[in-house]
């Protein structure tokens, strides 16, 4: 029986191209009632083994194990994901950095830090210059340390998207983050003549403005594909138990055995090696800052509900 991915679900169907195809053809599939009762269903990215029928369409048959599951947006199999900061207009925030890298670590996802409009530094005023290149230096400097790729580009300068497609050419990737940061000229530079329309995330809300309905693969010239999706639409903590958020925390993990105390917090315990690791500068103080308060916000939301 052929084996396929599925690169688009919509309406009830899924796409399949199959393995043996050598262009742009896909299947029409729908899924077996088997799945509905098992209360499973198939996801864009998902390996799946299908049957042709009479018609010229197909039947998903059988879902291969997944290596990863995305909740928001639906999605198997993801292995990187794409985060769009730029470094001017707007500024870099790195409060909403780090929640995204919290949220793609508890899916299991590798990350790589995209930094844009690199170039605008030197169209600002004098007395901004000096900052806007100073955050961006730590930014590289500091997520580099912990252990991210760090990777400036600029659309004006055509620099640094040759780096980016050879980070993606591997796997499925998704792309994430600030609005307003050139993430549509960074995909529309992926795939030559395609149009994507990106999703918004709200500063306030963390929240996406979906202008795309449906979760689609998008295969690169140089292989792998890019997922054109809605995106992380709620950034609120609610699928990760507050017991994981310090794993979530890269630089925290090789500290957090020799706590003195298991299921330490590392925020009020004595014999914290994190809190120590802080304290002799081999952990950030931005994000440790942040680490305790996605803390207090998880705490509060699970009062809540």
């Amino acid at each position: 029986m052929p084996e396929g991915l599925i690169v688009k679900a919509l309406s009830g169907f899924y796409y399949v191209r199959p393995d043996e195809s050598t262009d742009e053809e896909v299947v029409q599939c729908r899924a077996r009632g088997i799945f509905k009762k098992k209360g499973v269903s198939p996801l864009v990215g998902d390996r799946v083994i299908f049957s042709m029928t009479d018609n010229g369409e197909g039947t998903v048959d059988q879902i291969e194990k997944r290596k990863t599951e995305l909740i928001r947006p639906p999605i198997a199999n993801v292995g990187l994901a794409a985060l769009v900061f730029s470094v001017a207009e707007p500024v870099l925030n790195r409060q909403l950095l780090d929640k995204f890298l919290v949220h793609i670590e508890h899916a299991g996802l590798d990350a790589v830090i995209v930094l844009t409009k690199c170039d605008i530094i030197e169209g600002l005023p004098e007395t901004e210059q000096s900052a806007a290149r100073q955050e961006m230096e730590e930014t590289i400097r500091l997520y580099s340390n912990v252990g991210y790729d760090v990777i400036s580009t600029s659309a004006r300068g055509g620099y640094g998207y040759s780096e980016v497609e050879s980070k993606l050419n591997q796997d499925i990737s998704v792309f994430a983050g600030q609005s307003g940061v050139g993430k549509s000229s960074l995909l529309n530079a992926m795939l030559p003549g395609v149009s994507l329309e990106t999703n918004q995330i709200s500063h306030r809300l963390g929240r996406g403005k979906h202008t795309t309905r449906h979760v689609e693969l998008l295969a690169l010239p140089r292989g792998g594909y890019i997922a054109d999706t809605p995106g992380f639409s709620q950034l609120d903590f609610l699928e990760l138990g507050v017991d994981q958020l310090g794993d979530c925390f890269r630089e925290f993990r090789a500290y957090a055995d020799g706590c003195k105390f298991r299921g330490c917090t590392h925020i009020h315990e004595p014999g914290c090696q994190v809190k120590m690791a802080l304290e002799q500068g081999d952990i950030a103080k931005s994000r440790y800052e942040h680490y305790v308060l996605f803390f207090e916000e998880m705490k509060e939301k699970k009062r809540r509900y």
